[in-house]
């Protein structure tokens, strides 16, 4: 037998002896002694005691509570660990003065080898065999309520008196012994301009869950149907709401179920047992440490994405922004200057598996090779940090220009400016679906191969069809319509696209850099599942852009015969301004901004 909705759904007793604004505000316990005496019912215990911790509950044979704990602490955000008891422990005295936990949580579940077995109103029967059994006491969402409500935001399951809406994902936890599942999150509606606010108010409290682990559409992280939740009621979202996930101790459940012990019990959602111990008074609002403030971005619409990083993050990577906004060579680009973008583009790279760059511009039409030094080492810049960062990547280029290409990674790769080769390919719009089958398995739109395309100075059609270079001379013989493919990804959902000069790979480089180094981003990036990856940040500074490393490619690319776009010279020039002092000076600002 496996949990079902409707089993997870039990109805509340029609005759409530004590209002919920009577349990607002009595003191946990004074609501645990209502438990016992069976005077609540079945009732969510969201609101319960207000400004007290809740806990999760998972009850397993001994045998097995060293492996639990490890697991939960490979896996905090769903399952923050606020008490270990020792076998046949029945009290609790770091989180309660007086308990019992064979009585004091509303309901709870029983499972014989993983299966659901029932409801128990206690668990008293089983005091024989609960004495080989251990407790695991686990921080809950209910405890930061209050501190949702105190930043100004409404809870709608609460407004609606409904138990939280909860679901489980397509997120793994890190496996640990018998114990793997996936982790279940829930969902509070939040109205959009409160998205900052929300994911302030919680990131503090990771003793429960702490900051939101997904922000926008639910299919991306395998959530199909808001309103069949698979523990707890449907909420309904106001106009203007934004679906905001939490880590959820209801992953314990589902824990127990893949383990499938003899004998195991917990909590039933929503259902709490109700501490002693307070939550965290002080205001996230008055904390001005930027490493600690969590803002909020929408990266994508289509679907809609949002992301976070910390405002110490931010302003770094818009301090980079400004930099790369200098127009060295007088070309007019100030014009195309749209702030915060180089933020939104980096965090998309950074939720990206999969990477798609393209470059290359035939400016000199009339020599062989045609191409320019404006472009390729931005290009390569990003590849090498999107590699060290263990996302695939790849480069789309004119099929004229494969070998030369190739002869430059390969010269990159040895020079140790790349760690690996970057796959090359090449794209002909031969057929009406070409570039739908080049961008997704099997032309199919629901499951494409990149979820990012990049063009980093690369020719794009002009209206009358042609493609023409700054001199107004049409190279249309030497281009493929490599841009058909950005057309075709605006209209595929999950694929973004994004379009920067070459300064601007570098700094989307050193971006990524900061982004992954930001504990606030990288938790979100992992769903607060698994361990920090801060022992990896050698091999990604590593990665990032230097003038030695400039040095390098340029001498490879005149060594090929690649000259600067706007000269022609062969040696240590990139669009007219010479590498010294413009490119190195300024390659050198970004990486002091950066580290």
């Amino acid at each position: 037998m496996s949990i079902s909705r409707g089993d997870l759904v039990p109805s509340v007793e029609s005759s409530e002896k004590v209002s919920s604004e009577r349990l607002r505000s009595l003191h946990p316990a004074e609501i645990r002694q209502l438990i016992r005496t069976r005077k609540l019912g079945t009732r969510s215990t969201s609101g319960m005691a207000e400004g007290y911790k809740q806990a999760n509950i998972v009850i397993l044979h001994k045998g097995l509570a060293d492996d639990f704990q490890k697991f939960c602490h490979a896996n905090s955000g769903p399952l923050p660990l606020l008490y270990r008891s020792q076998p046949g422990e029945w009290k609790c005295s770091i989180l309660t003065d007086n308990s019992d936990i064979r009585t004091d949580c509303p309901q709870y579940c029983t499972f014989q080898c993983g299966n659901f077995t029932g409801y128990k109103s206690d668990l008293l029967e089983y005091t024989k065999e609960l004495e080989d059994m251990t407790t695991f006491y686990l921080g809950c969402s209910f405890a930061f309520e209050q501190a949702i409500l105190k930043a100004g935001v409404p809870i709608r399951n609460v407004e609606q008196k409904r138990n939280v809406s909860m679901y489980k994902t397509s997120v793994p936890c890190r496996e640990v012994g018998r114990f793997q599942c996936n982790m279940v999150v829930s969902m509070r509606p939040v109205p959009e301009g409160k998205l900052n606010a929300v994911a302030q108010a919680t990131h503090p409290a990771r003793d429960v869950h702490g900051a939101p682990v997904h922000i926008g559409h639910p299919g991306l992280i395998g959530i199909q149907d808001l309103s069949r939740p698979d523990y707890g009621d449907p909420v309904e979202p106001h106009q203007g709401d934004v679906p905001v996930f939490w880590a959820c101790g209801v992953t314990g459940v589902e824990a127990v179920q893949g383990c499938k012990p003899p004998l195991a019990f917990t909590h039933s959602p929503g259902r709490m047992f109700i501490t002693d111990c307070k939550r965290d008074e002080s205001d996230p609002v008055l904390n001005t440490d930027p490493t600690e403030t969590v803002q909020t971005f929408c990266i994508s619409q289509n679907p809609l994405h949002y992301s976070v990083a910390s405002a110490a993050a931010v302003q770094k990577i818009r301090a980079l922004e400004c930099h790369i906004g200098v127009d060295a060579g007088d070309q007019g680009i100030k014009a195309l200057f749209i702030p915060d973008e180089l933020l939104k583009a980096s965090l998309c790279l950074s939720h990206a598996a999969s990477v798609l760059i393209t470059t290359g511009f035939p400016t000199h039409f009339n020599q062989d090779p045609p191409e320019e030094t404006d472009g390729p080492p931005g290009a390569i810049a990003m590849a090498a940090m999107l590699q060290a960062l263990m996302k695939q990547v790849a480069i789309v280029t004119n099929r004229r220009a494969l070998e030369i290409n190739k002869k430059i990674i390969e010269g990159a790769v040895e020079q140790g400016i790349l760690n690996t080769p970057v796959p090359l390919l090449s794209f002909q719009d031969d057929s009406q679906d070409s570039a739908l089958r080049f961008l997704c398995h099997d032309g199919n739109p629901k499951t494409p191969r990149y979820d990012h395309l990049v063009a980093i100075e690369h020719a794009g059609r002009a209206a009358d069809g042609n493609y023409n270079n700054m001199r107004k001379v049409n190279s249309k013989h030497m281009i493929d319509p490599i841009d058909t493919l950005f057309i075709t990804a605006s209209t595929i959902p999950g694929i973004m696209t994004t379009g920067v000069s070459n300064w601007g790979g570098y700094a989307v480089a050193c971006a990524l850099y900061i982004l992954n180094c930001c504990p606030i981003h990288e938790r979100y990036l992992q769903k607060a599942v698994g361990f920090p990856r801060h022992s990896e940040q050698d091999s990604w500074a590593s990665a990032l852009p230097t003038v030695t490393k400039e040095e390098k490619l340029l001498e490879i690319l005149k060594k090929y015969g690649i000259g600067s776009g706007k000269t022609g010279n062969l040696g240590m020039e990139v669009n007219g301004p010479p590498f010294y002092d413009t490119h190195s000076t300024m390659i050198q600002q970004l990486a002091e901004i950066t580290l």
